[in-house]
């Protein structure tokens, strides 16, 4: 692979793989949704300083990433592929970044593109790409910031060692305000460890409060701004997204310390017959300097979220650079010397994969339809996972020539998959395509009303309306409605039928309910029973006139 070609195939790559599919299925609740809507709640009312969520103050998170996902929209329209874009093109950016580090930590072009290649052929790393949160825009900023500290440590020159601070400075601070201060932590738990081992803690006191001052440049007017707009901003999110989420008794998502260590083995597909020699290879070249940035850089995130009590698999997106790195490195090396046995094991692993998938969809398909009359969805699944079968094959009797089969497979059934699912998943889960529908109708709705948080934020975002009322949910957002300038917005179920009236007196009143039991049945009993009805799914519609009773 030459220095001439290898970056306009990533870039090909990327257009095919990861822009083109994005506007082919609706966007998933509860995440996706609720993204989709705060950003554009930032177009509709022009405050870009508070995040709010559907008319209601939300401050789980920093503003900088609903910056770019409403910038995204402002640019490309307020519809799938506007809502996506910031993340496939953070996830771009990262692969870039992937490129630029493996050329100046081997300066061999085929090791380079191979880096690149499996970073974003990753599963996970690709099907991140197609997903609209916060979690790879997270990831780019910190891996950026790794990768700006390790050009300034490699740098001979005073004047490419203050850019590259300064540059780990700027992606802290746009980090920070991205997710939070996480972004300062991550740097450090790496940067610390490797400096004192190389004796370079000298370079650390001298260059690193640039670093600091540039983050604190970078963020303080919108910190102050926020501070100024909602005083009680800086004492929720401290607490409640930081303390409590990683260290508290009652910390979200509790799980056990080694939760991460099967999970950082799945996210290394396709390519996980790589990673042990890849991992035995790295250990043992542990000395060198440029390698034990790496596993500084992989084992120490991993080590700090398997100690906290919160843990998500997305926490540890930031690691899967570093391994890529290392599993490039050791994949390059083979070819190198022309052994492909480790390649054909991993062929022949995704294969075997590949089969058990689509003989277990073929066996339920025929015993218990998966898709019901969905030839469209089922021809999709096939060609992503005979795609996924015909690859690996290729690298699994062909290793050295073949190597990169494997990323081509990978990308095209997560390029596929989220367009071929079935019709009860995609009623189910992606209710903004239902709300698409009936848009005309609850768009001529005065008052609009919700049963579910994720539906609520498809209602709002399709229709362009944040005042969505809430019947019988407060999720995330009870913070918020704890406001009296929020607390009209909730309606509970004894109180319902008197708010239907008084809305209706205004207008028609447009609903969407989301029925997975009984509790969201009797939900809907209390409703007026002449309203206009739609089904899809675990999904209804329903269309009240006004003035009626």
């Amino acid at each position: 692979m030459s220095k001439r070609w290898a970056l306009p195939l990533l870039l090909g790559i990327f257009l095919l793989a990861y822009l083109l599919p994005m506007g082919s299925h609706g966007l998933w609740i509860p995440d996706e949704t609720r993204y989709a809507q705060i950003s554009q709640g930032m177009l509709l009312s022009g405050d870009w300083v508070s995040p709010h969520f559907m008319s209601l103050r939300y401050f789980e998170k920093p503003v900088a990433g609903y910056w770019m996902i409403a910038a995204s929209q402002a640019l490309f329209g307020q519809n799938l592929f506007g809502v996506r874009f910031a993340s496939a093109l953070s996830t771009g950016l990262s692969v870039l970044l992937c490129y630029l580090i493996a050329r100046r930590l081997w300066n061999e072009p085929r090791k380079s593109f191979a880096c690149a290649l499996l970073y974003m052929s990753l599963t996970v790393v690709a099907g991140a790409a197609g997903y609209a949160n916060l979690d790879p825009q997270f990831t780019f900023w910190v891996n950026l910031s790794l990768v700006a500290l390790w050009f300034a440590l490699d740098s001979v020159s005073r004047g490419q060692r203050l850019f590259g601070w300064a540059l780990l400075g700027m992606a802290c601070g746009m980090g920070f305000m991205t997710k939070g201060f996480l972004a300062w932590l991550l740097p450090v738990l790496i940067a610390l460890p490797w400096m004192v081992w190389q004796k370079r803690w000298r370079e650390l006191l001298i260059y690193g409060p640039l670093a600091i001052v540039v983050a604190i440049a970078v963020s303080l007017p919108w910190v102050l701004a926020v501070h100024a707009q909602e005083p009680d901003y800086w004492r929720f999110f401290f607490w409640h997204e930081h303390i409590r989420r990683f260290a508290g008794d009652d910390a979200q998502h509790d799980a056990p310390w080694w939760y991460y260590l099967p999970l950082l083995v799945a996210f290394s597909l396709p390519w996980v017959a790589l990673l042990p020699s890849a991992l035995k290879t790295a250990w043992q070249t542990r000395r060198q300097a440029s390698i034990g940035f790496l596993l500084l850089w992989l084992l120490m995130p991993l080590l700090f979220f398997s100690l906290s009590k919160g843990k998500l698999p997305s926490y540890i997106l930031p690691c899967l650079l570093p391994m890529a790195l290392l599993l490039g490195n050791a994949l390059a090396d083979r070819l190198r010397l022309e052994q492909g046995r480790a390649l054909g094991i991993n062929g022949l692993l995704n294969l075997l994969l590949g089969l058990t998938t689509l003989l277990a969809l073929v066996y339920l398909q025929l015993k218990k339809p998966l898709y019901d009359h969905e030839l469209h969805s089922l021809v999709l699944v096939f060609i992503g996972l005979i795609g996924w079968i015909m690859a690996n094959l290729l690298q699994a009797f062909r290793p050295l020539q073949c190597w990169a089969a494997p990323a081509f497979g990978s990308l095209l059934l997560i390029g596929v998959l989220p367009a071929a699912m079935p019709e009860a998943v995609v009623a189910n889960k992606m209710p903004d395509q239902f709300v698409l529908e009936h848009a005309q109708e609850l768009g001529q709705a005065g008052t609009l009303l919700s049963n579910d948080l994720g539906a609520a934020s498809a209602l709002a975002w399709r229709l362009k309306r944040p005042d969505v009322a809430l019947y019988n949910t407060i999720g995330e957002l009870k913070y918020g409605l704890a406001y009296p300038d929020g607390a009209q917005q909730r309606v509970d179920p004894d109180r319902v039928q008197q708010w239907m009236r008084d809305a209706r007196q205004n207008g028609s009143v447009g609903v969407l309910m989301r029925v997975k039991g009984e509790d969201e049945l009797r939900e809907i009993e209390r409703l007026p029973k002449d309203g206009k009805r739609y089904e899809q799914g675990n999904l209804v519609i329903l269309i009240f006139p006004q003035g009626a009773s």
